[in-house]
């Protein structure tokens, strides 16, 4: 990444990350998607039971195929039949990896979900969240955080899974209540009141949506 560009993300990733220490919720910087990686299986035991959501980010950091591959029990929703076993066992998880849909200046983390398991997992649940989250995810403040939610994550996730939103068609928020809506439930996290079981690891990149 360009030299002038990691100096800015270095300087925004120390801000971000003092304010989520205030939040009981410990941050992290990675100056690349190799150092990412290394953070998070420094943050997953081995044995571990690990699930996720829908975390993009988590793949493209090699995450995904690193635990796939380990000595870990993932539980892959994607290859069970069951689809809502797979999201019930989430609560009971070790770790859940989950990307952001955004993330405030002072460490508040903003997300949006169509069937509520990412968000409840993020709530509540299993042992140790982590998030993987690109540069290209920090806003200004909560309004800042809403509106990239709402605009650039949720359309492009409608857009990715072929559904029948009006943000799919303009690329733009509508307010919807379409059947197809994805932005059923808004999770706005400001605290975490168990020390050690939200972690974040910042990463020099643009990464997800």
């Amino acid at each position: 990444m360009n030299e002038n560009i990691t100096k800015r993300n270095t300087l925004l990733a120390k801000k971000v990350i003092k304010g989520l220490g205030t939040r009981n919720m410990t941050g992290y910087w990675a100056e690349s998607r190799d150092d990412a990686l290394k953070i998070a299986l420094s943050l997953i035991p081995e044995g571990a039971s690990v699930t996720m959501g829908g975390a993009m980010s988590a793949h493209e950091i090699g995450l995904v195929s690193a635990i796939k591959d380990g000595n870990y029990n993932f539980i892959d929703r994607d290859a069970m039949t069951d689809k809502r076993a797979a999201m019930l066992a989430a609560y009971d998880a070790d770790v859940f990896l989950a990307g952001c849909n955004a993330v405030t200046e002072d460490g508040i983390l903003v997300n949006i979900d169509g069937n509520a398991n990412r968000v409840s997992a993020i709530a509540q649940g299993p042992k140790k969240v982590i998030f993987i989250v690109g540069m290209n995810k920090i806003t200004p403040d909560l309004d800042s955080a809403m509106k990239r939610a709402r605009n650039v994550a949720a359309p492009i996730n409608a857009q990715r899974f072929g559904l029948s939103t009006p943000c799919s068609a303009t690329g733009a928020c509508a307010d919807c209540k379409s059947p197809d809506t994805i932005c059923c439930q808004f999770l706005i996290t400001r605290f975490s009141r168990h020390k050690d079981r939200i972690h974040l690891i910042l990463v020099n990149d643009n990464l997800g949506f």
